[in-house]
């Protein structure tokens, strides 16, 4: 089977559809688990699975540096590995490179740098970075791309994004011909409207089998970010899937599909399950706060996570505050449960041409949760 992508209904920009690949269907809009090191923190495989993942993130520049793609491959591939059968994406690494390294030079060859593990010197490159995802065996790939600091000057965000098209043109060329895999360009530009739109036409007259933005909700408005989102997709094959990475709390997951976005990544949901927070139907619930510790009612009755109907706010404050382990695996649990129950309810508003109430009425239900 090839990779392929499929547009089923629409509601104004929103759309859902189904991405092929040989290792299963990925229903969109969707959301995908970061398993950032080849796991999803707290949660084993099936778990993900059974909250209702059709595909998860990896790392290039985590496994790149530990255990490394040569012993991944070895070892069968990063499937294999982790024990996820499903499909996987994998970035390229480049942000990773740009806020975790130690040192970092960056050039037109690629990115020098110290890991942030051991300081041991290593070199990423368009070829490299499509090197190691071959290692690994993902699904779908990523480009290598420059991520800059914001805010920054123009030129400097111009420099980059002029810099991230040469990388995509080496990125294809090295990705070569792989069957039933695909490879993403990645738009840059900062919060420069006319960057975007010239990235985004570039990326296109490369051609790539999905488009992702990259670069955003790094600290801006939200309004600039959804300003973005919508002058980039002008300039977007309508026939493709498009990717918003490193997106984001509940809400904007709602505006994002509203523009015409595909697929989302975030470590939000497993960070803030570890941290005691918890998304639900009823808004945000921090657990580690004391109105909680004598509250017999579940997070949320109506949940698709067992954790959320059966454990009380009390309970899951008590494990909190005590540092329990079951209260990250359980919290982290509820979180994905909530996010893939959130696609899942956009998935079904947008076939229906009902996407405007039901944003609304999500809302609402977050307003009215945390004013009781």
């Amino acid at each position: 089977m090839s990779f392929a992508f499929e547009v089923q209904h629409r509601d104004g920009a929103a759309r859902t559809g189904a991405i092929s690949t040989p290792r299963g269907s990925i229903r969109t809009p969707a959301f995908m688990p970061v398993g950032t090191a080849a796991t999803v923190k707290a949660m084993y495989p099936d778990g993900v699975r059974a909250l209702g993942a059709d595909i998860i993130l990896a790392n290039c520049y985590h496994l790149m540096l530990r255990p490394g793609a040569e012993r991944i491959a070895e070892l069968g591939g990063l499937h294999r590995f982790m024990n996820w059968p499903w499909p996987i994406l994998t970035d390229s690494g480049g942000f990773q490179v740009m806020s975790l390294a130690k040192l970092r030079k960056v050039d037109e060859a690629g990115v020098t740098f110290q890991s942030h593990i051991d300081g041991a010197r290593q070199h990423l490159s368009p070829e490299r970075a499509m090197e190691i995802q071959r290692l690994l065996g993902s699904d779908i790939q990523m480009q290598l791309d420059e991520c800059v600091r914001l805010p920054a000057r123009e030129a400097e965000v111009e420099r980059a994004m002029r810099l991230s098209l040469r990388w995509a043109e080496r990125s294809k060329l090295a990705f070569g011909d792989a069957p039933g895999q695909a490879l993403f360009g990645i738009v840059q530009g900062g919060e420069s409207p006319h960057l975007r739109a010239a990235s985004a036409a570039g990326l296109v007259a490369i051609g790539f089998d999905g488009y992702a933005l990259g670069g955003l909700a790094v600290g801006e408005p939200q309004a600039t970010m959804l300003a973005m989102i919508e002058v980039s997709l002008e300039h977007l094959p309508d026939a493709a899937p498009r990717y918003l990475m490193g997106v984001g709390t509940p809400d904007d997951l709602l505006e994002s599909v509203r523009r015409g976005m595909d697929m989302f990544d975030c470590v939000l949901p497993t960070r803030a399950g570890r941290h005691g927070l918890v998304y639900s139907r009823h808004g945000r619930i921090n657990l580690r706060n004391a109105k909680h510790a004598a509250d017999p009612r579940p997070i949320d009755a109506q949940s698709s996570c067992e954790a959320a109907r059966v454990f009380s706010r009390a309970y899951l404050h008590h494990l909190v505050k005590a540092g329990e382990i079951l209260a990250m695996t359980a919290l982290t649990a509820i979180n994905l449960a909530y996010y893939q129950d959130l696609m899942a309810g956009l998935r079904a508003a947008i076939a229906a041409g009902k996407l405007a109430e039901f944003c609304a009425a999500t809302k609402n239900a977050w307003a009215e949760g945390e004013r009781a």
